[in-house]
């Protein structure tokens, strides 16, 4: 993890604090009551008080020495107590949960305090308890961890998530994986019972130039009254791939894991690692990570604007989108040599510095993309065809966006107030005072204006970055030894989490990824009920969950 700018620098460095209470919501545009759209809140947050319940119990647990967040290790009782504690506290959002050979983990944030922690259980018999019932956004992991390491969450879906019937083992990353020649079985949906119910398959191969993936529609005419997601179709085995090498050597993995976030997965890797071996990276490298991260962010708010109006048949601005992403990719290459910024940020720094004519390339296209964003805005909102297919469809409220600890523009869509970069927090972004936009509709058409005002913020730090690039050296090497570190970055979708272990060589013992997508998958499913079948395009695209950030 970067050096953590702290709760107290977060609020202090950053815009005015959330105010209390609700923020209303807007009437729909176009109707007799609407006057303008919903008002942003700018939500930079401070810690109110003290460790949450649960995670006050989580820190009575054996330090495990994890940087710069610890890992505590639970007894069954502990865990048990967890899991009831967190049914009553609301304040401490799940992060990601996965396992190891006869141990589990789970990785979360205390928002009452601001900080992430991390709780372990052994499992020598292969079961624990579930944490789904308690936190839905586990069920996912807990399916993936049955796959991947042969450990059952009791009381959990015990559906496959990412094992097909495909692989020759199951249980790949288990101590002992098991060889099976059985035919695969069919996939398992659950079903819906009642009269005039159809379902549609859809996938896992699309018409569009997207990754694949399988849905599943029950419908009564049009209208969607259950969807199941069916992944793992690009799963790389990039867990296994990590093990064994050198943080060094295991960073282009890291950077392939969902490729449009090559920089977000790749910082949060870097950071474990340098983390781990209790070595930050020089200023300068941080401050390029902060401008690489933020034109990734740029890059993608465009592409995704341009493909929901695509969605919705209005072509002028995903073609006017596309052309100015294509301005960015090529600045970037310019600037850092590769158009989607892969193989950049790497532990210890950054791979190579910003080039000679990499900073003028950059200003240029910069300047055109905020000049032309406003105009984009007034044909998004002036255009009532295009408002009618957004605004109200696809919607989720904001009770179970925090239910499943959704970060990233599908949770601030719904009220969520979570960034990174500003909670824990972690250098330069201390000293930038980062604006977070926050929205309470929880529809496409929200999830699209968070989209434009993170673009705004994001053109307004890179250029900020860019005109204050301290001077100094872009890489240290990592000493090799033992240790454990956590590394969580903001990307374009939200929060990105890597936790690595390392020996006494330096080499890596165990790894976990958790891409922000873990949580919004869930949230789409749960969206598009009761709209219609024509309308999951456009819903599926306002949220654009990775497959292969999720496959791994």
């Amino acid at each position: 993890m970067p050096p953590p700018a702290g709760p107290a620098a977060a609020a202090d460095e950053g815009p005015a604090a959330m105010p209390a209470g609700p923020v209303p919501d807007a009437a729909a545009p176009g109707s007799p009551d609407a006057a303008a759209p919903e008002a942003f809140v700018i939500a930079p947050f401070a810690p109110v008080g003290p460790d949450s319940p649960a995670a006050a119990l989580i820190r009575t647990g054996r330090p495990q020495g994890a940087r710069p967040f610890e890992r505590y290790l639970l007894t069954p009782g502990l865990w048990l107590a967890l899991r009831e504690a967190l049914a009553a506290d609301p304040a401490t959002v799940l992060l990601g949960l996965w396992g190891e050979p006869g141990m589990v983990h789970a990785a979360f944030l205390d928002e009452s305090a601001g900080l992430p922690l991390l709780a372990s259980l052994p499992a020598p018999q292969g079961h624990y308890p579930a944490l789904s019932p308690v936190r839905p956004g586990a069920a996912l992991m807990e399916r993936a961890t049955r796959d991947l390491w042969r450990l059952d969450a009791e009381g959990a879906d015990p559906r496959p998530w990412l094992d097909h019937g495909r692989w020759p083992v199951t249980g790949p990353l288990a101590e002992r994986p098991v060889r099976h020649d059985d035919p695969p079985p069919q996939p398992e949906f659950i079903p819906v019972a009642g009269e005039g119910i159809h379902q549609i398959p859809v996938g896992p191969v699309h018409a569009g130039v997207i990754e694949p993936g399988h849905f599943r529609f029950h419908v009564r005419g049009e209208a969607i009254l259950k969807l199941e997601a069916r992944l793992g179709y690009t799963h790389k085995g990039t867990l296994s791939l990590l093990r064994g090498r050198s943080p060094r050597a295991a960073a282009k993995f890291a950077s392939r894991i969902s490729g449009d976030s090559a920089v977000a997965h790749s910082w949060a890797f870097a950071a474990a690692a340098e983390a781990a071996a209790g070595i930050p990276p020089p200023p300068r490298a941080l401050a390029l990570r902060a401008l690489l991260a933020e034109l990734e962010r740029i890059a993608n708010h465009l592409n995704d604007w341009g493909f929901i109006c695509n969605d919705a048949a209005f072509a002028l601005p995903h073609a006017s989108c596309g052309a100015l992403r294509e301005g960015v990719l090529r600045a970037c290459h310019a600037a850092f040599g590769h158009r989607l910024l892969m193989d950049v940020v790497v532990p210890g720094g950054v791979a190579r510095d910003l080039a000679p004519e990499g900073a003028a390339a950059l200003e240029a296209t910069l300047s055109v993309v905020a000049a032309a964003v406003p105009d984009l805005l007034r044909l998004y909102d002036n255009t009532a065809s295009l408002q009618d297919r957004t605004v109200g469809t696809g919607a989720v409220a904001p009770a179970l966006a925090a239910a499943y600890g959704a970060g990233g523009h599908v949770g601030r869509a719904s009220g969520r107030r979570a960034d990174a970069r500003l909670w824990p927090g972690y250098a330069p972004y201390g000293a930038l005072g980062v604006a977070v936009p926050v929205l309470t509709a929880g529809d496409v058409d929200a999830r699209v204006r968070i989209r434009v005002a993170e673009l705004r913020e994001s053109l307004r730090l890179a250029d900020t970055l860019l005109a204050a690039l301290p001077p100094g050296p872009v890489q240290v090497p990592l000493p090799a030894g033992a240790g454990e570190g956590v590394g969580l970055v903001e990307g374009f979708r939200g929060e990105v989490l890597h936790w690595l272990r390392l020996d006494r060589e330096g080499l890596i013992e165990a790894a976990f990824v958790r891409d922000p997508s873990w949580m919004q998958w869930p949230l789409l499913e749960l969206a598009v009920l009761r709209d219609i079948v024509a309308d999951f395009p456009l819903c599926n695209k306002s949220f654009n969950c990775s497959y292969s950030g999720v496959d791994l």
